[in-house]
């Protein structure tokens, strides 16, 4: 399966960025999730590489094929780039049966294609497929119903997905009835001498003519494949058909009506459809949101096992981060049509690169506490927070602000070079949706009307604490415990997730487990761990993980 690779991919209208500048790499085979609020830019990324928008700029590459440059006057138009689209609302054809629906597209499809010799092709697969007597009849006889009937239509649709053969293939073998033979063994046997021998009759006619078969059926002439600009044969479509149909086990519903399908179901129609063209890569944009709870957690296993199954490489758009941190391999978290992170889930979940990603990714989300401070000659900072309680952030690993804060500075002088060299050209256009810091929120009992204003400096720190790290303290030792009360308490059974006050400032935690709280409860409570995170408020930018202490 293709890698595809972004190379400052910018899309605009006017002066209004929808994507700027984002460099991307998606290895083979993996499953990338573009995650960001709405209106981020993450749809109008999936529609560029799908070639449904033309980006303004850069350069974009599937496997070893470029598909657009902006340079070079090359756009390969969606139908060219093998890709499937699978679509937020499905898109399915009210009038048409499930099987028309998966094989629409497929009748469009015209190509440069080897031809082959059907009736060899089909003797042959019927030839092979009655190797497997015991397992055919015993598919046929799952079928029996209480009036001891077979039902055929469904002997047939299982057949198909069983020996993975097209309708017409499977109904000859179902017409043999191997299931009232005394010795289905033999005469399975003696069918298949016949239908291969019919095929070996066949490719025999072609070497006396002087163009072999080739390996799969292929016709050839002086010794080459014979190709043909044509549609796919009605055995073609039907197979495409079935194999995507079976991966997604909708074979019995090829008779039916969207509209006599649940949203499941639908979904997996709309999965088979995209699916049947053997695309390179598969595109999707948020095809879970019209479903309910309990369904959408069932299909994201399906996605998670179609991913594997087939090991293409997936490109899923979603503003739901639990739908990105549970099926990607790979997340990219954009805002404003800027890239903030490209890594592995837990990854962004335990370091996240800045602010804004800290605070979308995780629910319950994110504490965030101000605090003021240094860092101490041991490398620890001792820091004011929450309404004047003396905090010690100690770093998990060794860590030196003056270091962080030179590198810092290198990157920003660089980020300042590149942006120079882009208004210095000619076709450069200011950008109207100016990035700027992220407004995060403080929660407290009282939320002021109107924020201050501040400016911080390089004392100025964000901690950031995960409410899986907020515990209660019960025992007598009250080292590095905040008093507080509980304002608010939910328990959903396995979990309650609290809200405490602390000097008017509000702190969410999880606490496992069944736990009762009542509220204004006075309560003592911890930060454990190593993975509270610190932030330079300045900037938003990630420092380091640590440990609090309350001194």
């Amino acid at each position: 399966m293709p890698k595809i690779v972004l190379e400052h991919v910018t899309k605009r209208w006017g002066n209004f960025y929808g994507v700027d500048d984002l460099n991307l790499v998606m290895d083979d085979a993996s499953f990338v999730t573009l995650l960001g609020p709405s209106g981020c830019g993450k749809t109008t990324t999936l529609r560029m590489i799908a070639g449904l928008e033309t980006p303004t700029s850069g350069k974009i590459t599937i496997g070893d094929r470029v598909v657009f440059d902006s340079a070079a006057g090359i756009n390969v138009p969606a139908s060219k780039r093998r890709v499937g689209f699978l679509f937020q609302n499905y898109a399915l054809w009210p009038n048409m049966k499930v099987y028309d629906n998966i094989s629409f597209g497929l009748k469009n499809v015209k190509d440069d294609m080897p031809l082959y010799d059907e009736d060899y092709l089909f003797h042959l697969h019927i030839g092979h497929a009655l190797s497997r007597p015991k397992d055919i009849v015993k598919c046929v006889n799952d079928t029996i119903e209480k009036d001891e009937k077979i039902n055929e239509k469904r002997a047939i649709s299982h057949l198909i997905d069983l020996l993975d053969l097209t309708e017409s293939e499977t109904k000859v073998i179902f017409a043999y009835h191997l299931e009232k033979e005394e010795d289905p063994v033999g005469a399975a046997n003696t069918l298949a001498s016949q239908e291969l021998a019919k095929a070996d009759a066949i490719k025999a006619k072609h070497e006396a003519e002087g163009n072999p078969l080739g390996p799969n059926g292929e016709l050839t002439k002086n010794g080459e494949v014979i190709m043909k600009k044509r549609h796919l044969t009605h055995e073609e479509i039907d197979l495409a058909v079935r194999r995507s149909s079976r991966v997604v086990k909708i074979g019995d519903f090829m008779d039916r009506y969207p509209s006599e399908l649940s949203g499941g179901q639908q979904q997996r129609v709309a999965i088979a459809r995209t699916l049947a063209p053997n695309p390179s890569v598969l595109f999707m944009d948020e095809p879970l949101s019209n479903l309910d709870a309990k369904l959408r957690l069932e299909m994201r296993a399906e996605l998670q096992r179609l991913h594997r199954d087939l090991g293409s490489t997936f490109v899923y758009v979603t503003h739901d981060q639990l739908e990105a941190m549970t099926l990607a391999t790979k997340i990219c978290l954009i805002n404003n049509g800027v890239l903030q992170q490209y890594e592995a889930p837990l990854a962004v979940y335990k370091t996240p690169a800045n602010v804004f990603v800290a605070d979308f990714v995780g629910n319950p989300s994110i504490n965030f506490v101000e605090a003021r401070g240094k860092q101490e000659s041991d490398g620890s900072f001792v820091l004011t927070g929450l309404g004047g309680k003396k905090l010690k952030f100690v770093p998990k690993a060794p860590f030196s602000y003056e270091d962080w804060k030179k590198q810092l500075a290198e990157k920003e002088e660089k980020m300042s070079e590149i942006e120079a060299k882009k208004v210095a050209a000619k076709d450069y256009v200011e950008k109207a949706n100016k990035d700027g810091l992220f407004h995060y929120h403080i929660n407290k009992v009282d939320e002021d009307a109107v924020e201050e204003e501040y400016t911080p400096d390089d004392q100025d720190f964000i901690l950031g604490i995960r409410p899986e790290a907020i515990t209660i303290h019960e025992g007598a030792d009250n080292t590095n415990s905040l008093d507080g009360k509980i304002y608010s308490a939910m328990p959903t059974g396995m979990e309650t997730t609290i809200r405490v006050s602390i000097n008017g400032f509000l702190l969410t935690g999880v606490i496992f487990g069944a736990s009762s709280f009542t509220l204004d409860e006075d309560v003592k409570i911890k930060a454990v761990g190593e993975s509270i995170m610190l932030f330079d408020r300045k900037h938003q930018q990630f420092m380091t993980l640590g440990s609090l202490e309350v001194l």
